[in-house]
């Protein structure tokens, strides 16, 4: 059997189940503490989320926000797109394993969508793509809260996102699919520059705006929002951001910051 393997385990994420499970507990502890807040999660359906992919430590609790709310749906896959940080290549690559390692048990990939998402755009599997920590952070909120969904890893370098958008558009036309896309905001600047440029970036989710995504959003998966953003529009999909935060909520350095949003579309 064909496994794609956990590569950042211990450093992004906890490496054991039982730490795995206590750290989501404590992120939905903090959320209980905010009924309102929790309500409003609870209910809230949508097929496409965004989030974000640092250490958990520092992005965790804004990707769970999202995790938590897509577990609303009645789920059989679930796509995940992100930017590739370490390997360039022409184009989009797709993971073409059997399943999916993570240290709450393995997922099943989606062997039928991606033989599918193969023929239909003619995206290639460049193995060296796929040890990415910007999808791989994704698989254990995906195996806690859906542990019996499906999923398949995309991850782009020197792409286009109107080479994304078709693609996206084709998944969300498949039965209890979604789409995960994946994304950091500013990177390393004081925190009033951070936030004044993710500004820029959460009016431009919020609107579903993509020109306003190129007047200073510096997400480092812009690629893949502009390209569901694209979608979005198109499809008459409502964008809801849900949480907002940057990694000196966690650090308390205030000095170089990076920002984390997660957004649902329905």
């Amino acid at each position: 059997m064909s496994i794609r393997a956990m590569s950042v385990a211990g450093s992004f994420y906890p490496a054991t189940s039982d730490e795995i499970i206590q750290m989501i507990d404590h992120f939905n502890t903090i959320l209980k503490s905010h009924p309102e807040a929790l309500k409003k999660f609870d209910t809230l359906t949508g097929l496409a989320v965004i989030v974000p992919h640092a250490g958990w430590i520092y992005s965790g609790f804004t990707a769970n926000i999202a995790y938590r709310v897509l577990s609303n749906n009645a789920l059989k896959t679930i796509v995940v797109i992100g930017p590739s940080h370490h390997v360039g290549f022409e184009g989009v690559s797709i993971s073409d394993m059997e399943t999916y390692q993570t240290p709450l048990g393995n997922l099943d990939i989606d062997h039928h969508l991606v033989k599918d998402l193969m023929q239909q755009f003619s995206i290639p599997y460049f193995p060296q793509a796929h040890h990415e920590h910007s999808t791989e952070v994704q698989m254990p909120f995906i195996k806690h809260y859906m542990s019996n969904v499906k999923v398949v890893e995309l991850v782009y370098a020197y792409a286009e996102s109107s080479q994304l958008s078709p693609i996206i558009d084709h998944v969300l036309n498949q039965p209890d699919t979604a789409v995960v896309i994946s994304t950091d905001l500013s990177h390393y600047y004081s925190l009033k520059k951070a936030k004044q440029l993710d500004s820029i970036c959460l009016e431009a989710i919020r609107t579903e705006n993509v020109q306003e995504l190129h007047q200073g959003c510096e997400a480092c998966g812009m690629i893949g929002v502009e390209g569901m953003l694209s979608v979005a529009k198109k499809r008459g999909l409502e964008a809801i951001l849900l949480d907002y935060r940057t990694s000196a909520d966690a650090s308390g350095d205030t000095a170089r910051v990076v920002g984390y949003t997660s957004a649902l579309f329905r």
